[in-house]
């Protein structure tokens, strides 16, 4: 691929941004058809006491945050996207221990959050060394200093 990222590397971003790209598109799309599961059950009751509507409504706004940040991921803005997806992951798991269960679930919405960042970071890492494989014209100042 090029000199500053190096291909397993390249490999191992793919995979995160597949990942994380498709979940969270999947999840927010289901929050329409509770196939996966009935999302509304994940909502802490303090949070059910404090929200001007209901249950279902809330999770269908999720829904279209979470498949937002899904296709950021997937397209161009995969860093922002990644970056949003961490703290996002990083509220659910404290909505979920707030709730006094779930808290495998937590646990495993952390260690995504954590997968999310690395996403971020990589994808820094990845655009400088892009950036940096790509000849340069000389400027003035090159000119005149050679």
């Amino acid at each position: 691929m090029n000199k500053g990222f190096d291909s397993r590397l390249d490999q191992g971003w793919w995979v995160l941004r597949i990942g994380l790209g498709l979940g969270p598109f999947l999840a927010g799309l289901d929050k329409y058809f509770n196939l996966f599961t009935n999302w509304t059950g994940y909502i802490s009751p303090l949070a059910l006491k404090i929200l001007p509507f209901s249950g279902q409504t809330f999770m269908h706004i999720v829904g279209v945050i979470e498949m937002i940040v899904g296709l950021a991921i997937l397209t161009k803005w995969t860093r922002v996207g990644a970056y949003v997806a961490s703290a996002w992951l990083v509220a659910i798991a404290i909505n979920l221990v707030s709730t006094g269960m779930f808290f495998d679930i937590a646990v495993r919405d952390i260690e995504m959050a954590l997968a999310a960042f690395v996403l971020a970071r990589m994808t820094e890492v990845r655009r400088d060394a892009l950036q940096s494989d790509v000849p340069h014209k000389p400027s003035a100042h090159a000119v005149i200093a050679a």
